[in-house]
C-alpha cells in the first residue's frame, strides 16, 4: 500500500478511485460548509465567525443583472422634451470630447415613442413596458443618475462587478462571501444563474480574482445535474463516497501543514460541499415542489428553463440561506429599434421580476433580501442609423447616465434620485458614480466599504478602489 509520504497527485487518486466529484465540479465547488470569512487582511481561509462593522439591515442579496445596458430613456427616465428636439443635433457643447462607440457626433436625437405614467403613492414614472413593476413601484427606490468609467460592455460589466476595469479582481458577490461568510451548511454562500446565457464580462463578473477560491460564484444549471459531475458514479454508494471524501481530507490536510497553501483547504472545502450538494441541489433545483399559483404568478413554465424559473429559483436560494444570488440576463444591448427591443425584454421580464419582490415581501424575506435590477450602463438619447450594418431607430452606448434600482434590505423604498438634463446626456442632480453604488449595497450588508481589503501585490484592495460614498438617500 502506498504510503503518505509517497507522492500522490490528487488527479491520480481521483482517476484511480473512479470518484463522481471530478475536476469540473471541483473548480466550481469552492464555497465550503459555514465558511466564515474574519474581513481584513487574511491570506488563509478563515474558519471564524465574522463581526459585521456595524448592523446590517441585509442578509442576503439578489442581483438582477441586465446585461447589454438597458434603455433608461426606455423604462425609467422620462423625457418629454426629446420630442420638441428630435431630429437635431445635439449641441457640441453638450458632447463635449466623449467618445461614441457607433455612432457619429453629428447623429439627431430620437424621443422614445413609449408612453410613460406614473403609478403608486410615490408618483414614479415609469414606461407602460413595465406593467408588472408598477404594481411593486413603491418598494423600489430608483436611481436616474448612475454612471460609470466604460462605454463597451466587457469592462463596464467588470467594472460594475469587481471596482476595476481590469480583470483579475474579486467580485462583488466573491468580497460579499468574503466579509460575511454563508449562512447554509449546504449551498455555496454565491450562487449564479445565467437563463440567457453568458455574458461579455465572462467569468471575472463572478470570479473571486485574488481572494481565496472558496468565494468565487458557482454557476448552477436550472435543469440536468445542478453541478456537472456532482452525481455518484454507477457503482459507488453513499457510504463509499463518504470514506473516498474523508480519505482525500486527510491526505489534503497533510499536505496543507507542510505547504501551508490556502487553496489546499479550498480544494477540502470543494469535496465537502459537493458531498453535500448531492442532497441539497437536486431538492433545491425541484421546482415541481411550488404550488400552481406560485407558477402563475411568476409566468414560469414547470420543467421549463427561463429568466422566470432563474427568478424562483433565486427565491428559493434565499430562503435555503445563499449569501448573494446574482442572475445574469443578457439580451439589452439595442442598437437597432431599441423600442421594440426593450417591449420583447420586458415581455420575459418584467413579470418575474415584480413577482420576486411580491413574493419574498409575502414570505416576510424582502426585508432581509436586498434587490438590485440594473444594467453596465445606459443609451445615448441620439439614434443610431447604419444602413450598413442593418441598424435603425437604435441608440447607442451611455456611460454618463442610466438608471438602476433597490428594494428591500433597508433600502428607502418609494422614491425616485437624481436627474438627468433635458436631453437625458448628463446628470444633473444626485449623481451616483458605480464606486458609490457599491459602497452603499456593502453599507446596508453592515460592512463600511473601506474597510472591507485584502491585501495582494503590495498594497490593500477593496471593491471600490479608491473611491465610493455611501448614497444617504438611498438608507430606510
Amino acid at each position: 500500500m502506498m504510503s503518505i509520504s509517497t507522492p500522490l497527485t490528487r488527479r491520480y487518486f481521483l482517476y484511480e478511485s473512479a470518484l463522481g466529484l471530478g475536476s469540473c465540479a471541483l473548480a466550481s465547488l469552492v464555497r465550503g460548509s459555514r465558511v466564515r470569512a474574519a474581513p481584513l487582511l487574511s491570506h488563509s481561509v478563515p474558519s471564524t465567525a465574522p463581526v459585521a462593522h456595524f448592523v446590517p439591515r441585509a442578509r442576503n442579496v439578489i442581483f438582477l443583472f441586465m446585461a447589454g445596458g438597458p434603455s433608461q430613456l426606455e423604462l425609467f427616465d422620462y423625457k418629454p422634451s426629446l420630442r420638441t428636439y428630435e431630429g437635431q443635433t445635439v449641441p457640441q457643447s453638450v458632447l463635449g470630447d466623449q467618445e461614441l462607440p457607433f455612432i457619429e457626433r453629428d447623429s439627431t436625437l430620437m424621443a422614445s415613442p413609449l408612453r410613460f405614467s406614473r403609478h403608486g403613492e410615490s408618483g414614479a414614472q415609469l414606461s407602460e413596458v413595465l406593467p408588472g413593476l408598477a404594481e411593486v413601484v413603491d418598494d423600489l427606490a430608483i436611481i436616474r443618475s448612475v454612471h460609470t468609467d466604460a462605454f463597451n460592455h466587457a469592462p463596464a460589466q467588470i467594472f460594475l462587478h469587481t471596482g476595476h476595469l481590469q480583470h483579475g479582481k474579486p467580485s462583488m458577490g466573491s468580497w460579499i462571501s468574503y466579509g460575511l461568510g454563508s449562512d447554509s451548511a449546504d449551498l455555496p454562500s454565491f450562487i449564479v444563474l445565467t437563463p440567457g446565457g453568458g455574458v461579455s464580462g465572462g467569468a471575472t463578473c463572478y470570479g473571486n480574482g485574488f481572494l481565496p477560491s472558496i468565494y468565487q460564484g458557482v454557476p448552477l444549471r436550472s435543469e440536468g445535474d445542478p453541478i456537472l459531475f456532482v452525481g455518484d458514479p454507477a457503482g459507488i454508494d453513499r457510504r463509499m463516497q463518504q470514506q473516498t471524501i474523508e480519505t482525500l481530507s486527510q491526505l489534503n490536510r497533510y499536505r496543507s501543514r507542510i505547504s501551508g497553501d490556502s487553496e489546499i483547504t479550498a480544494r477540502i472545502k470543494a469535496y465537502e460541499m459537493a458531498f453535500r450538494m448531492q442532497a441539497s441541489a437536486p431538492e433545491l433545483i425541484d421546482l415541481a415542489q411550488e404550488s400552481e399559483a406560485t407558477f402563475r404568478l411568476y409566468g414560469a413554465t414547470p420543467g421549463e428553463s427561463s429568466f422566470a424559473s432563474s427568478c424562483l429559483l433565486a427565491r428559493r436560494l434565499v430562503e435555503r440561506g445563499t449569501r448573494f444570488v446574482e442572475i445574469l440576463y443578457r439580451g439589452w444591448d439595442h442598437h437597432s429599434d431599441v423600442a421594440g427591443g426593450i417591449r420583447k425584454m420586458c415581455e420575459k421580464a418584467d413579470r418575474p421580476v415584480a413577482a420576486l419582490i411580491k413574493d419574498l415581501s409575502q414570505r416576510g424575506l424582502l426585508d432581509d433580501t436586498l434587490v438590485i435590477w440594473g444594467g453596465e450602463f445606459g443609451r445615448t438619447p441620439m439614434v443610431e442609423n447604419n444602413p450598413a450594418l442593418g441598424r435603425s431607430r437604435g441608440r447607442d452606448h451611455h456611460p454618463n447616465a442610466f438608471a438602476m434600482w433597490l428594494a428591500g434590505g433597508g433600502v428607502k423604498s418609494g422614491q425616485t434620485i437624481g436627474q438627468t438634463d433635458e436631453l437625458g446626456y448628463h446628470v444633473v442632480q444626485d449623481p451616483v458614480h458605480v464606486h458609490d453604488l457599491q459602497a452603499t449595497i456593502l453599507y446596508l450588508l453592515g460592512l463600511e466599504h473601506t474597510e472591507l481589503t485584502f491585501f495582494h501585490q503590495g498594497r490593500d484592495f477593496r471593491l471600490t478602489d479608491v473611491g465610493g460614498e455611501v448614497v444617504e438617500k438611498l438608507i430606510a
